[in-house]
């Protein structure tokens, strides 16, 4: 994984910084302050009954994470998961979960006069109200994901009781 900085306009140009990861063909990033850690695939333990987009639980160093399939959560066609796969564990509210992605590309730095807010039609097919602009960076566009909306508060609370 690489870290990278893309300049701004100055000095009052607040930097975002950013984890990288693929899903779906798209690449998406979330704010590294609400990522934990980043993981390989482990066992993963399945829980009867729970939303299709559960994918069950883990054990992290004696914590219980439930861990939650992105594809999916927002309807995108699934990708087998293979030695690029990881789980990106992040803060959602008060609670931490684990998140498949496809693969973990890079750290990424980029001013946010680089973010536009999220379009009407977004074309990954994620729907707009996860998402709270897209980075511009060059020739790449990257969708950044609202971590505090991807789960509803009810599915927050559904989650919770899992764990």
């Amino acid at each position: 994984m690489k870290d990278t900085s893309i300049s701004g306009n100055g000095p009052a140009d607040e930097l975002l910084q950013m984890v990288v990861f693929q899903l779906g063909g798209e690449e998406f990033g979330v704010e590294i302050m609400k990522v934990q850690e980043i993981i390989r695939m482990p066992e993963i333990t399945q829980i009867p009954q729970s939303p299709d987009f559960v994918e069950g639980v883990i054990n992290l160093r004696g914590r219980i994470i439930v861990v939650i399939n992105l594809d999916k959560r927002f309807n995108l066609k699934s990708k087998e998961i293979d030695e690029h796969s990881r789980i990106i564990v992040v803060e959602i509210g008060d609670n931490v979960v684990g998140m498949i992605v496809d693969s973990v590309n890079e750290v990424l730095r980029f001013p946010m006069s680089n973010v536009d807010p999220a379009p009407e039609l977004v074309m990954s097919g994620v729907s707009r109200e996860y998402i709270t602009g897209v980075g511009k960076l060059d020739d790449r566009l990257l969708i950044l994901l609202d971590l505090a909306k991807v789960l509803n508060k009810s599915e927050v609370e559904d989650i919770t009781s899992l764990a």
